[in-house]
């Protein structure tokens, strides 16, 4: 009997895998049959000017004017990445620890602080962070504190549902042994479950200041300063080797971030 329902459950499951795939596949058409491929205007010009500006990336500008232009915008983009990404931890990391549900016991308190806390973290999330740079603008003016809410806001639902969840899934063995030597769930979550799930969190946090460096870059583009204005005013004077060496630099940036993520963890692992 018992070999007859593990193989049950094992078809059903098999059986459900060949559905959602069917199901992918079919949302996938449709997404593809939905498009309007011949609808828009087309550049007749297009591919010799996606070869020229592909081509200036080999020949950018190494002026002093433009380097020293480059650092300037590079540090700029990078405050408005960290100022956001702060942002988005002293809102993000309190709400999100609320949204796992790990501090109360009983569960109808439980439930009702996880239903807000998700439904808070899904409002800073679900408007992409240009949309908040266009509010912001129109609250505060062209401004770098538009800048900072508009990466901290969405970054605070983002990092928030990511913690809630990093949160939920560290085992319960070790934190049981806690509990059963009388402590309470918050000393629970401050000497178990979060040092366990620390790791994690800073990889992620990691990931989002990358993230936010090009979010930064493309708030640029809506006139508030840092690479991505630079590479927009290069690119409207056709200027394509001036565009690349800002690119080059937030490429840079990116990578430098990727490096001191990668030093840190290993550090926090040891």
């Amino acid at each position: 009997m018992r070999g007859q329902g593990l193989r049950i459950r094992t078809l059903t499951t098999v059986d459900s895998r060949k559905w959602l795939t069917v199901i992918l596949i079919a949302a996938f058409g449709w997404s593809l049959a939905s498009v309007k491929w011949d609808s828009g205007t087309l550049h007749t010009g297009g591919l010799s000017a996606v070869g020229e500006i592909l081509g200036a990336a080999f020949t950018p500008q190494i002026s002093g004017g433009v380097l020293k232009l480059g650092i300037i915008e590079a540090w700029t983009t990078v405050a408005y990445a960290v100022a956001g990404l702060t942002v988005a931890l002293v809102l993000g990391a309190p709400i999100g620890v609320i949204a796992s549900g790990v501090l109360a016991r009983r569960r109808f308190i439980s439930v009702i602080n996880v239903g807000w806390a998700r439904l808070v973290l899904a409002f800073f999330r679900s408007v992409h962070e240009l949309v908040w740079a266009w509010i912001f603008i129109v609250a505060v003016g062209l401004s770098p504190m538009a800048a900072v809410l508009a990466i901290g806001i969405p970054y605070a639902g983002i990092l928030g549902r990511v913690f809630a969840e990093l949160l939920q899934d560290v085992p319960e063995e070790p934190l049981d042994s806690l509990r059963s030597a009388g402590a309470s769930e918050w000393k629970v979550f401050l000497y178990g479950r979060l040092p366990m799930a620390m790791p994690d969190m800073l990889s992620y946090t990691f990931y989002r200041l990358e993230c936010g460096i090009r979010a930064a870059a493309v708030m640029s583009f809506v006139g508030l300063g840092g690479l991505g204005h630079q590479v927009q005013l290069s690119l409207q004077d056709l200027d394509y080797g001036r565009a690349w060496t800002f690119l080059f630099f937030l490429i840079a940036l990116v990578a430098l971030v990727d490096l001191w993520s990668s030093m840190v963890r290993r550090r926090v692992s040891a």
